[in-house]
């Protein structure tokens, strides 16, 4: 630890006119710097670049995991000059940041790096300009060519976006080593087709491998921890199948309603914002067979196999097996909230749905059989992320005479906000006679490691400024994901919208989504 405490000294001392090479930092990849680079931030005066882009590069720089050499350009429509914009972030950052308070020598530290570029995302001369003030940038900030290009802008402005950048050959990479590469938020396209129009225009500009689709799930310490949990304990994997697996449940609840965003959830609902990404990239990860290597495309090649082997919905199955629903008036945190239709932006006759529950299958060998149970709400009781591993029941119930009939086994993995794993097994009461009882073994990253967990942005941008592309979602999955939800769509299309709302603020959702497990004799699980 004196190491790195004296490799991350030697990176804060270091002059700028010249970059600190660190031999310290050889071979600790977790500890590793980016290159040099300059992160342009295109829709820098939107809520995403305050709330969550800022703050986290604001972290990454304040536990020195940024290069001294970083320049963040911010492109935007509004006039600012540098300073005005600088203070609009500072006050953004004493709202949104997740350690508090800032460190006014650290931002200041990372203000000074931070310019501020106007211009109109049609432009072709505001581009051209662009590329000029980087091309000096480079040489007065020495970010060696390296560029990252964010895109926390409206997904109708992706495309013209990546379009410019190519008219302009801001996305040639240099023979001397300067890379390009550009970050993608969600929602990537509304359907198959679209998608796959959006996948041909940034493939127009960018190769695949300079492409990088972030889904901020994704970055979770749990969802990560996933991985290592499965793949790196023996105990577990020979029994990750259909032989031991009743059923897994994902879940994720939300507590909010839509927070002054109800255009956007007009134009997309609980099946577009959630389904066809967060769900399935959950689902895609606790099914997907293990990697030959722990390696971007390794990782990806299998979540797609996975989400090709769902099963694809009929009109049948889309009706029987997905619940819809969409919140009314009600109760939350022992304060009354409005209905969705009556929140701000939304048509008051509105059919878009804020719930989804569906039953998927995953039609190979190792989950042939095995329903997935997926839900996601808005204005549930609770804000929580969770997988449950539900594990069948024994062959053979030993002791019937107990006075409480254990329940079969359970893991969860808690995603948010208290993330852990819990497991549950039976045990007998200490005295005379056999009495079993429900125990369970709970991990927290709290109070196992006495450590707080990074932001799911932070983990994500520092991945890209280094070029890992693990955690971020490949072109083929997208329109793979999106060939699952466009039937969903299709059928519901073709069917009357069930009588919204159907479901009370404050409550776990419409009756018809509990009932999509109880005709099998299961029920969700309380969170």
């Amino acid at each position: 630890m004196r190491e790195l405490r004296l490799a991350a000294e030697t990176r804060r001392r270091a002059p700028a006119a010249r970059h600190a090479e660190n031999p310290l930092r050889e071979g600790l990849r977790l500890e590793r710097v980016p290159d040099p680079a300059a992160f342009v931030l295109f829709g820098a005066t939107g809520d995403l670049a305050h709330r969550k882009v800022i703050p986290a590069l604001y972290q990454l720089w304040r536990t020195h995991l940024l290069p001294h050499e970083f320049t963040v350009v911010a492109v935007g429509r509004r006039a600012f000059s540098d300073e005005a914009f600088r203070a609009e972030l500072k006050a953004s950052l004493d709202r949104f940041s997740r350690v508090q308070p800032v460190d006014p020598d650290e931002w200041d530290e990372l203000a000074s790096r931070i310019v501020y570029h106007r211009g109109d995302f049609g432009d072709p001369a505001a581009f051209a300009a662009l590329a000029e003030r980087l091309d000096r940038l480079d040489e007065d900030r020495r970010t060696r060519g390296n560029r990252l290009y964010y895109l926390a802008t409206h997904p109708s402005a992706f495309a013209e976006i990546v379009a410019q950048l190519g008219r302009v050959g801001l996305d040639h990479e240099r023979h001397d080593g300067g890379w390009r590469r550009v970050v993608i938020e969600k929602p990537f396209g509304r359907d198959t087709e679209s998608a796959v129009r959006l996948n041909r225009e940034v493939g127009k500009v960018f190769r695949e491998r300079q492409v990088y689709r972030i889904d901020h799930y994704l970055g979770k310490e749990t969802v990560r921890n996933l991985l290592v949990f499965r793949f790196g304990n023996g105990i577990f994997e020979p029994i990750w199948n259909r032989r031991h697996i009743d059923h897994v449940q994902i879940t994720v609840a939300e507590s909010i309603g839509v927070e002054n965003r109800g255009s956007f959830y007009e134009e997309t609902g609980a099946s577009r914002d959630f389904l066809q990404n967060h769900l399935l990239q959950l689902l895609a990860l606790v099914a997907m067979e293990p990697p030959t290597t722990f390696e971007a495309d390794a990782l990806r090649d299998e979540k797609v196999k996975v989400v090709r082997a769902i099963t694809e919905a009929t009109p049948e199955q889309a009706r029987r097996d997905v619940v819809r629903g969409q919140y009314g008036p009600g109760w939350v945190a022992a304060q009354p909230v409005v209905g969705y239709r009556a929140e701000p932006e939304v048509d008051p006759a509105s059919e878009t749905e804020t719930f989804i529950a569906a039953r998927l299958t995953v039609d190979d060998w190792r989950w042939s059989g095995v329903p997935f149970y997926l839900r996601m709400g808005k204005r549930l009781p609770k804000r929580a992320t969770e997988i449950a591993i539900q594990f069948k029941e024994v062959p053979h119930q030993l002791f019937r005479d107990s006075t409480t009939e254990p329940e079969a086994n359970l893991l969860a993995m808690r995603i948010q906000p208290d993330e852990g794993i819990m497991l549950r097994f039976g045990a007998k009461v200490p005295g005379l006679g056999i009495d079993v009882r429900n125990v369970t073994m709970d991990f927290t990253y709290g109070s196992a490691f006495q450590s707080d967990s990074p932001d799911a942005y932070e983990t994500l941008i520092l991945d890209a400024l280094l070029g890992d592309a693990s955690l971020f979602t490949r072109a083929d999955e997208v329109e793979e994901a999106w060939a699952i939800v466009d039937p969903i769509l299709a059928a519901w299309a073709e069917m009357p919208a069930p009588d919204f709302p159907n479901y009370e603020a404050g409550t776990w959702g419409p009756e018809a989504a509990d009932d999509l497990l109880a005709r099998e004799g299961r029920r969700w699980r309380r969170i």
